[in-house]
């Protein structure tokens, strides 16, 4: 497929890219202008049918900018693929009656100011705003398509482009009965493409026939910022095999007065490399995207590497930081469309952590490139000393901390982080990462500290590619939510780690498809339109969390014509399955070492047998794992011991988490069987959804019959009871089985070596994680056969298997709370609840918004139904927001959260007030 369309509808339109060159813009822009000249034909035929007047007007700068000339063009072709003509005309009087009439202007335009006001609707000012707005003309039906500036323009003309190409009847499609207007929720919608594998990812940096087509799908689907990545496929500069691009600047440039660079790359090469980027810069700019490049990576010297690809040849201490500054102004001049630059700065960046002087002098690189571009952040061992550094050259500064650790949790900013990452002591400068796994060590998996309201900068979140990376997946409801998140106490947007980020990450990359098809009819013409349906739903919901679900079903019905409904259910359950997973049950933050799609077995049973996880506590088996939110989940063994001790927390449990679990995947199987029936064998990308909704459910099932077991195996420990052990192994036995069957039908859909990295749990399929299961089963059924069968079971342990066992369903409790609207720091918060519920006590959770903080708490006071407590004048002495749950108690049995999570889990578990500040 060749130029900016991409396949909408699985049809291919060979049309010439949409390449805006510094060569060719003025005459390229004078062209396209130019065809918007008084009946001009020149982007249209008229090949029969009806015909459009298309109206804009050549001296607004608004739909003159280049994405609006790109976003008019993909209109006319939208058209034209179903037989309309198109023609272009530059004001509203020079255009004939036509069967409709589409006008395209500046909101704040004359035109556009009135049949806004006649419509009784307005477009807001902010920033990437749109309006589309029906009206007659000669009789005729027209519509207006206006923005607040080029983006909110282009994204209007874009939004009709959609409906026409995934309508029968466009004509029928672009009738709207009353105005849309919409602005964005979330100011950054970014998507990052990592570059981590010569195999791998050479060719698709290369292809220029790819980059229009990817960047039209993105901008269709509102993404405003791309974020190209090098130098992030390594988190220690050893055993370094594949190291292209991983110290960036001598693999782009020659920066004069240095002689530096990369060993084994030709000069050609080099300067081709760098060609490239300009021109992905440029399309991106043209598509009306920000380009943001990460440079993750400052270190020059492979340790422990016997066989790299490339050294580094040139660089000494002494001009180390020099040669880094120059060379990112060089890069940054080179390149005039690269608008930010990502940065990390702590020690897997390969400078020792500490390092203050290199990362001013790094930074001030940047304003030497003649103009404004933002330094973004990696907020991992950020201190204010680096900070101030950054904030000194004077130029926009965004912090991107991890959202969720490296992995995506359920949809709401973690109420706690795990206890393994607060704050430690320094370790007195002699460790390389003596910042980030000390003082700093809380800044590595969350917002940390960086949510003051007096901040001099804005900030992000970045979703790393732990839990959702291979398996195709989008969920409207969810995605809503999570959208809603990355406003957290005026955060301004997310970006996402694309969907196969990482594929052959340290010399692991191989040759063939990138989606890792067994089957040439399942592989799409490019690797992300696999996930055309993840990027539409992401993108538009980032945009508009209540955007109309047309946005997305008119895909699905394209698609999958009447079983659209079906596969919509079934692919939402499916994708709220491994977040969940992943939230209540987390064996490792890194994104390398645990991911739920893809799970390395850890025992239940033997902390000694071999697992990848190191940073989870302590006997390092199953039921010691911690939630990556443990304020609201419980950990099995933890648990396990208040079942036996007859007492509750209002934490949720493992075993509601199992319920849950089996739920989500009864949903999605029901929903997918309804869908079978209808599609048959279905197309290619039914069979890949299908495929992948399956690995969904099974990943799903069989860590709800691992949950059960866990828990099933810590009553046992604790009490000795010989029928919660029995009854483990029936379980663990019952996950096994679960895995090997969806283990056994994707192996008919995926090759048998998935690489995300060349370490055993970085790499392979599903069934190779067999034997591991099989070895600690059998373990845990020799515990059973030596285990004494004469002991009488107590009351408590005969409750707690039960309870085990059973499929939980927790009472809501009925309470009424309003937040304040906000607070004055310095004075006591007051905070009432309502409890319509007799006998029950209450307790107050609340902390700063501040990762490194612990939960303060405090015994509410109570009149009847109605409680009330204080936070101290002293605790709000404060520059962060507030945050605070309640929890509920009838006596020792039964114990809620309030407001908890809702019965859909979208909802946030906490309240938020803000200060008078903010």
């Amino acid at each position: 497929m060749q130029g900016s369309s991409y396949r909408a509808n699985h049809s291919t339109v060979k049309m010439k890219p949409f390449d805006i060159s510094r060569r060719n813009f003025l005459q390229v822009t004078a062209l396209s202008i130019g065809a918007l000249a008084p009946g001009s034909k020149a982007l249209s035929q008229v090949v029969g049918g009806h015909t459009i007047s298309l109206v804009a007007d050549p001296h607004d700068p608004i739909c003159a900018a280049t994405p609006s000339l790109w976003a008019l063009q993909e209109l006319t072709r939208a058209f034209n693929q179903h037989d309309i003509a198109v023609q272009r005309y530059a004001s509203v009087d020079q255009a004939p009656a036509s069967d409709l009439c589409i006008v395209a202007a500046e909101s704040a335009s004359g035109f556009a100011t009135s049949a806004l006001r006649k419509a009784n609707a307005s477009v807001s000012s902010k920033a990437e705003s749109l309006g589309l707005v029906p009206f007659t003309r000669k009789g005729k039906p027209a519509l207006l398509a206006c923005g607040s500036d080029s983006r909110g323009l282009m994204y209007a003309l874009l939004e009709l482009a959609d409906r026409v190409r995934y309508s029968e009847n466009p004509l029928l499609a672009l009738r709207m009965p009353r105005p849309i207007t919409e602005q964005p929720f979330n100011q950054v919608r970014s998507i990052g493409k990592l570059f981590s594998s010569d195999v791998e990812d050479k060719p698709w940096f290369n292809d220029r026939e790819m980059w229009p087509a990817y960047f039209a799908m993105l901008a269709a689907n509102r993404i405003n910022r791309f974020n190209f990545s090098v130098g992030i496929g390594y988190d220690t500069l050893e055993y370094v095999t594949d190291s292209y691009f991983l110290f960036a600047y001598p693999f782009l440039l020659r920066v004069p007065g240095y002689d530096v660079r990369a060993v084994n790359l030709p000069d050609e090469e080099r300067d081709h490399n760098l060609e490239i980027l300009q021109y992905i810069s440029r399309q991106a700019v043209a598509h009306g995207i920000d380009f943001q490049l990460g440079i993750w990576t400052h270190g020059y010297i492979w340790e422990k590497t016997p066989h790299s690809n490339y050294t580094i040849e040139g660089i000494t201490p002494e001009n180390h930081a020099a040669y880094s500054s120059d060379a990112l102004a060089a890069v940054l001049r080179a390149c005039p469309d690269i608008s930010g630059v990502t940065l990390r700065t702590h020690g897997e960046s390969g400078v020792r952590e500490g390092s203050y002087g290199f990362w001013k002098t790094v930074f001030e690189g940047v304003p030497k490139s003649g103009r404004k571009v933002e330094i973004d952040l990696h907020t991992k061992g950020l201190n204010q000393t680096i900070l101030d550094s950054a904030l000194a050259t004077g130029m926009p500064i965004k912090l991107s901390p991890k959202y969720w650790a490296e992995h995506m949790g359920l949809p709401y900013q973690q109420t706690a982080i795990r206890d393994l990452e607060m704050p430690k002591e320094d370790g007195a400068g002699q460790s390389f990462y003596s910042l980030s796994t000390g003082s700093r060590i809380f800044t590595r998996y969350g917002y940390a500290d960086f949510l003051k309201e007096d901040r001099p900068y804005t900030l992000i979140y970045r979703i790393w590619p732990g839990t959702h990376r291979f398996l195709l997946w989008g969920d409207p409801a969810s995605n809503a939510a999570h959208a809603r998140a990355f406003n957290f106490c005026g955060s301004n947007g997310v970006e996402l780690y694309e969907p196969l980020s990482f594929r052959g990450r340290r010399g692991s990359g191989l040759p063939g498809n990138r989606g890792a098809c067994a089957e040439n009819a399942l592989v799409p013409q490019y690797d992300w339109e696999k996930y055309l349906y993840t990027y539409r739903t992401w993108g538009r919901l980032l945009y508009n969390p209540d955007a109309d679900p047309d946005v997305w079903q008119r895909q699905l019905r394209t698609e999958f014509k009447s079983a659209a409904g079906a596969v919509e259910t079934a692919m939402g359950a499916a994708t709220q399955i491994v977040p969940l997973v992943t939230t209540t049950h987390l064996p490792s933050a890194a994104n390398d070492t645990y991911g739920p799609e893809f799970y390395t077995n850890q025992s239940i049973v033997d902390a000694s047998k071999y697992s990848p996880y190191g940073d989870t506590p302590a006997p390092k088996v199953f039921g010691n794992v911690s939630p990556l939110d443990p304020q609201m989940f419980y950990r099995i063994n933890d648990f396990a011991s208040d079942m036996l001790k007859n007492q509750r927390e209002g934490k949720y449990s493992p075993i509601e988490v199992a319920q849950w679990l089996e739920d989500l995947g009864n949903t999605a199987t029901a929903q997918l069987m309804e869908a079978e029936k209808i599609a048959g064998d279905g197309s290619p990308a039914f069979r890949r959804m299908a495929a992948d909704v399956k690995i969904h459910v099974g990943l799903g099932r069989f860590f709800a019959a691992k949950f059960r077991s866990g828990v099933l195996y810590s009553i046992h420990q604790q009490s000795g009871d010989r029928t919660a052990l029995a009854e483990a192994v029936k379980a663990y036995r019952q996950a096994r089985d679960i895995w090997a069957q969806f283990a056994g039908d994707a192996g008919r859909v995926y090759i048998t070596d998935i690489t995300f990295g060349p370490r055993p749990y970085e790499r392979g399929h599903w069934l190779d994680r067999l034997p591991a299961m099989d070895d600690d089963i059998a373990s845990m059924a020799k515990l059973l056969e030596s285990a004494p069968n004469d002991t009488a079971q107590s009351t408590q342990a005969q409750a707690a298997v039960a309870e085990a066992l059973s499929h939980p369903t927790r009472r809501a409790i009925a309470c009424e709370h309003t937040t304040p609207s906000q607070f004055t720091p310095g004075k006591e918060l007051l905070l009432d609840l309502l409890v319509k519920h007799s006998g029950v006590s209450a307790r107050l959770y609340y902390r700063h918004v501040n990762q490194a903080e612990h939960y303060q708490s405090l015994e509410l006071q109570n009149r009847g139904e109605r409680f009330h407590g204080v936070i101290p004048a002293s605790y709000t002495q404060s520059q962060y927001p507030l945050q605070y749950y309640f929890e509920l108690k009838q006596g020792q049995e039964k114990a809620w959260l309030y407001p908890g999570l809702d019965a859909n889990l979208m909802n946030q578990p906490y309240f938020v007030v803000r200060s008078v500040q903010a």
